[in-house]
């Protein structure tokens, strides 16, 4: 069976406990699409990472390893869930798995604490996924842009799309829950 494993980034900490706002695994265009990918028989899950707003690199990994990832497995991850994706597969370099897409992925550049992104990218990491899409915006925080050009100019092969006006694939930014250059993509 196919799936896919959709990794939310880093909320804030009042966003975290403020109960207006949704769970960062419930929030702009991630349900939509774990919705758009089930209809079409790919199991979705998108899980919630205990305390995401002070990322901690071995929690992340407990929590994804609860599924399995396999070449039949499509990852997603928005900002730091995109740089964790890439740190996770750097490091499992005889792992194989299906299409990976980074949206707006942060290596948490402008971070104080960078201990979560201590770690070598694998320039070759395409050859062990279906495809590397990253995306970007013309619009999103430098440090974002900045990361998605490094990944891009390192992994031999990752195609770079820059969506103008995406700012950093917020609801509030997009306009939309709708992300279809997305499900394309992993399509």
């Amino acid at each position: 069976m196919k799936r896919a494993i959709i990794l939310h980034g880093k909320p804030s900490k009042d966003k975290h406990y403020d109960p207006k706002y949704p769970s960062p695994s419930n929030n702009h265009w991630v349900p939509w699409l774990s919705k758009q990918l089930i209809t079409r028989d790919i199991l979705a899950v998108a899980p919630e990472i205990p305390h995401a707003y002070e990322p901690k690199y071995d929690i992340w990994k407990k929590e994804v390893e609860r599924f399995e990832i396999d070449q039949d497995t499509t990852l997603v991850g928005h900002s730091c869930g995109g740089g964790f994706w890439v740190r996770y597969l750097s490091e499992n370099n005889g792992l194989r798995v299906g299409k990976v897409a980074l949206v707006a992925p942060s290596l948490g550049i402008s971070w104080e604490d960078r201990s979560f992104f201590d770690f070598e990218i694998d320039p070759n990491l395409v050859s062990r996924t279906n495809g590397i899409y990253i995306f970007t915006s013309d619009n999103d925080m430098e440090s974002t842009q900045k990361s998605a050009k490094m990944l891009a100019d390192t992994i031999k092969g990752a195609e770079l799309i820059s969506l103008p006006n995406h700012g950093h694939f917020r609801i509030e930014e997009m306009g939309t829950v709708e992300f279809p250059e997305l499900l394309e993509k992993l399509l």
